[in-house]
C-alpha cells in the first residue's frame, strides 16, 4: 500500500514540475526532487524512467551532480521562464504590485540558476 502510495505521488509531482516547465510560478526542480525522493522509496522502475526522462532527466542530473548545469539548459530554462513571466506580467495581470512580484520572482530565480556552477562542456 505504502508503495503505491508513494508511487502516485511522486507521479503528482512530475506532472507539477511538467507543469512548472510552462507556468511561471511553478517550480520544476523543487518538484522533480521531490518525485526523486519518492520514487526511490518506492519504484527503481519509475525512479530509472524519470532520470532518463529526455526532457526532465537534465533537471535532475544537472541540479544534483558536483559537475553543474550545462550552459545550454542554464539558458533554455531562464530564456522560457522569462518569456513566461514577461508574458505574465504583461497579459495576466494589469496590478503594479504583482508585476513587481513576478519580477522579483524571475530576479532570484535567475540569480539562483546563475549562481550554480557550469558545466564545462
Amino acid at each position: 500500500m505504502k508503495k503505491t502510495i508513494y508511487i502516485a505521488i511522486a507521479s503528482f509531482f512530475v506532472a507539477l514540475a511538467s507543469l512548472g516547465i510552462f507556468i511561471p510560478l511553478l517550480p520544476t526542480t523543487p518538484f522533480l526532487l521531490l518525485a526523486v525522493y519518492f520514487y526511490m522509496n518506492s519504484s527503481r522502475k519509475h525512479l530509472k524512467w524519470l532520470l532518463n526522462h529526455k526532457y526532465l532527466g537534465p533537471y535532475i542530473k544537472s541540479y544534483i551532480s558536483k559537475e553543474g548545469i550545462p550552459i545550454k539548459l542554464k539558458i533554455r530554462t531562464l530564456t522560457l521562464m522569462w518569456i513566461t513571466m514577461l508574458v505574465s506580467m504583461v497579459f495576466a495581470t494589469d496590478k503594479l504590485h504583482l508585476r513587481i512580484l513576478l519580477a522579483v520572482i524571475a530576479i532570484g530565480v535567475t540569480i539562483h540558476i546563475l549562481s550554480k556552477k557550469t558545466k564545462s562542456e
